[in-house]
């Protein structure tokens, strides 16, 4: 069963203020387009993300491994544009850009409902007491019983929600008035209260303090050391810098990205390089150190982790680190997927003393922090 999700995008929020749309504007250092998009794109179980744009925001689509697809002038058009890019998907779940906030359980509930429901939807029970008003004064009271707020994604069988909207000739708010159009039936699941929607500038203080109280902050510790042995060049973070000697390992003996990988390992529990990549293994003799950490950012991202930052020490007397810093600085943040800003690549001396003092060899020292999406 292929499941697919489209994030909506297309909308111009000018309520939230700010001088782009409010779902192109940044939240906790990401777009808020893109923060709702995360939990989709590392679901284990959906394989296909759609974020449908406005046309004058095309440029602004940067986030990797989504397909944009333009919209169009109402939503219930942009949702059909975004269901018709979708091919051999049999569910979708459809989820509005401006809900930053979207937990993995919450789109788990909404999938186990589609086991046995041709829609389903997420809601929260009304629970103030709600007024009719005019002229700023209460009119009457409504009875609250049987009423939600609705909330997204908003999860279909996709035959059945490509039909319903071709079929309809009014617009509608969402795509459960679309399904229930078409006389399908949609399962109310429980919803849930951070799952926010950012209509009003206000919105984007509430949502920094939401996501403040869940935040998950994971900090990992890696030290590695390789001596030196015949060759004319070393390994050190990515970067081949030539040297009268070569560090000798089963690997290539990149001892900074070794320690940068075990750091991401240890701030997941995860063990080390020796857990997942064996010394005793042949197929491991003179590996390029990046396949070790891309595994491990892959690892981090696959537990719903980005990486934060990565500050790595290399401790020798020599080769000079400096000359090469920026470029190693580049080639692990095009490795971990990273700004450069974001990695820091020094060196220190230990004074001639130990092994490093008397040139036997390098050791690394790394420290990475992860947060959780």
């Amino acid at each position: 069963m292929t499941i697919a999700a489209i994030i909506v995008a297309a909308g111009r929020g000018t309520r939230a203020g700010g001088e782009i749309p409010k779902q192109w504007q940044m939240l906790g250092g990401k777009s808020v387009v893109a923060r709702a998009a995360a939990p989709f794109l590392l679901h284990p179980a959906i394989e296909s993300v759609v974020v449908v744009l406005h046309p004058d925001d095309a440029d602004l689509c940067e986030i990797a491994g989504v397909t944009a697809v333009i919209g169009g002038a109402t939503r219930q058009a942009s949702v059909l544009a975004g269901l018709e890019a979708l091919d051999s998907v049999d569910k979708v779940l459809i989820h509005d850009a401006a809900r930053p906030l979207v937990s993995t359980a919450l789109i788990d509930r909404v999938l186990a409902a589609l086991d046995t429901h041709q829609g389903a939807a997420p809601a929260v029970p009304v629970t103030d007491t709600l007024w009719r008003g005019a002229d700023d004064q209460v009119q009457g009271v409504t009875d609250r019983n049987g009423l939600f707020r609705a909330q997204t994604p908003q999860g279909f069988h996709l035959a059945a929600l490509l039909a319903a909207h071709h079929a309809m000739t009014e617009d509608a708010t969402d795509d459960v008035a679309v399904a229930r159009a078409a006389g399908i039936a949609v399962a109310i699941v429980d919803g849930d209260e951070n799952n926010i929607k950012i209509t009003t500038p206000g919105d984007f203080a509430r949502a920094e303090r939401l996501m403040g109280q869940d935040l998950d902050i994971r900090c990992g510790n890696g030290y590695d050391v390789h001596r030196f042995g015949p060759g004319d060049h070393v390994w050190l973070c990515g970067v081949q810098v030539p040297h009268t000697r070569s560090l000798q390992g089963h690997s290539d003996a990149d001892v900074g990205m070794h320690a940068v990988t075990d750091a991401i390992y240890g701030a997941l529990g995860a063990g080390d390089i020796g857990q997942h990549f064996p010394p005793s293994d042949p197929q491991w003799k003179g590996a390029a150190s990046h396949i070790f950490l891309e595994h491990a950012v892959a690892l981090a991202a696959e537990r719903g982790y980005r990486i934060g930052n990565a500050d790595c020490t290399l401790v020798c007397e020599y080769p000079k680190i400096g000359p090469h810093q920026p470029a190693m600085r580049a080639a692990m943040a095009g490795i971990m997927g990273m700004d450069a800003d974001r990695i820091s690549v020094k060196a220190t001396t230990s004074e001639r003393l130990g092994f490093t003092g008397r040139e036997e060899g390098i050791a690394a020292l790394a420290t990475v922090t992860l947060v959780k999406l």
